[in-house]
C-alpha cells in the first residue's frame, strides 16, 4: 500500500478516529501478488486438509425467486451431511436464505450445529429506507437467524455520501446484538480497488464482524486481487486495533481449485488465526459438489461422476 492520504470527503469528524489509515491501492502490486501466490502448489496432504477446511467454511446458499420451502429443507438436509456415504466430511458453516425460508431452515438444522445465515436490508441492491432496512434485519434475527448478511448503498457510497453507508450498518447492527453481521460490499459496482479498500475499512469502523465481496447477482465479484485487497485491509485494522475482523469472497468461487487458491491468500495475508469457519467463508451455491469430487479423487485416485452428488 502506499503513503496514506487524509480521509474521504464525506466522513464526519467522529468517525476519523475510527478508522485506520486509508491509503492508496497499487493495482500493479496486488494485481502480481494475487497472481503469484495462486501459483504456489501444494501437497496432496495439504490439498486434503484445504478441501475439508473449505467445506467447513461453506455458507451453503440459495437466494433465487423460485426458492421454496421444499428446496431450502433439502439445501439444509445437504449442509449437515454434504456426502452421506462418507461420515469423515463435515458439515458447512451455514445455509443462507431469504428472510422468509429462515424459519423453515431454522427448523430443519435444529441443534446440528450448522448455523442459519439470512440476506437483508433490501437485497440484492439496497435500495430502501434506513428504517426499513433495520426493521428487517430484525426481524430476520426473531424468526431464526445466527447471521445476518446486509448489503450497503452502493448509490450513497458512490456519490461520496460515507456517513451514510456507515450509519446505515452501525443502526443495523445494533438492531441485531450479538447476532453475526457480514456487510456486503458488491465490489463489481464500485469501480477501484480503492474503493474497494474505503468501504471495507467503512464497514470494519461501523462494526461488520464480516466483510463480503458481493451478492453474487453479478458477473464481477470475488476475483483472487480484489479479495486480496480486502484482506489486506483486515490485516491492517487488526495491526492497527488488534480486532479480527472475517471475510467472505462470494460469487464467482465455482471449483475446488479457486477455493484453495483463496485460501493460499489467507494464509498468506492473515496467517493461520483466519482459517476457521469463525473468520473466514465462502459464499457458495455450485462450489461444494466441485469440492466433494476433488476429496473422492484424493482419496481414491479415480474422479465421481458429478451425477453421484445432488445439485444444489
Amino acid at each position: 500500500m502506499a503513503q496514506a492520504p487524509a480521509l474521504p470527503t464525506g466522513f464526519e469528524l467522529p468517525l476519523e478516529p475510527r478508522l485506520p489509515r486509508i491509503g492508496s491501492v497499487d493495482q500493479v502490486a496486488v494485481e502480481a501478488r494475487a497472481t503469484d501466490l495462486s501459483r504456489r502448489s501444494i501437497k496432496r496432504e495439504a490439498k486434503l486438509f484445504a478441501l475439508d477446511l473449505a467445506v467447513r467454511m461453506m455458507d451453503l446458499t440459495t437466494l433465487e425467486g423460485a426458492d421454496t420451502p421444499g428446496k431450502v429443507a433439502a439445501l439444509a438436509s445437504k449442509a449437515m451431511r454434504p456426502d452421506p456415504s462418507d461420515a469423515s466430511i463435515p458439515s458447512v458453516a451455514a445455509v443462507c436464505v431469504y428472510p422468509n425460508l429462515v424459519q423453515t431452515a431454522r427448523e430443519r438444522v435444529g441443534d446440528s450445529g450448522v448455523k442459519v445465515a439470512s440476506v437483508a436490508t433490501a437485497f440484492p441492491s439496497g435500495q430502501s429506507p434506513t428504517d426499513l432496512k433495520v426493521a428487517e434485519a430484525r426481524r430476520v434475527v426473531e424468526l431464526g437467524a445466527d447471521e445476518v448478511d446486509m448489503v450497503i448503498d452502493r448509490g450513497a457510497f458512490l456519490a461520496g455520501r460515507y456517513a451514510k453507508v456507515y450509519d446505515e450498518i452501525v443502526q443495523v447492527k445494533e438492531a441485531i446484538g450479538e447476532t453475526h453481521l457480514k456487510v456486503i460490499l458488491e465490489v463489481g459496482e464500485l469501480g477501484t480497488f480503492d474503493n474497494v479498500r474505503r468501504a471495507s475499512l467503512l464497514a470494519i469502523a461501523a462494526g461488520a464482524d464480516f466483510i463480503k465481496t458481493s451478492t453474487g447477482k453479478l458477473s464481477s465479484s470475488a476475483t483472487l486481487p480484489v479479495t486480496l485487497v480486502m484482506l489486506e485491509a483486515i490485516r491492517d485494522v487488526f495491526e492497527e486495533t488488534g480486532r479480527r475482523v472475517g471475510m467472505k469472497p462470494a460469487g464467482g468461487i465455482r471449483n475446488a481449485k479457486q477455493a484453495v487458491q483463496t485460501l493460499v491468500l489467507v494464509h498468506e495475508t492473515l496467517g493461520l488465526d483466519w482459517l476457521t469457519p469463525d473468520l473466514f467463508r465462502f459464499g457458495a451455491s455450485s462450489l461444494l459438489n466441485d469440492v466433494l469430487m476433488q476429496i473422492r479423487k484424493e482419496k481414491t485416485g479415480k474422479y465421481q461422476s458429478p451425477d453421484y452428488f445432488t445439485i444444489d
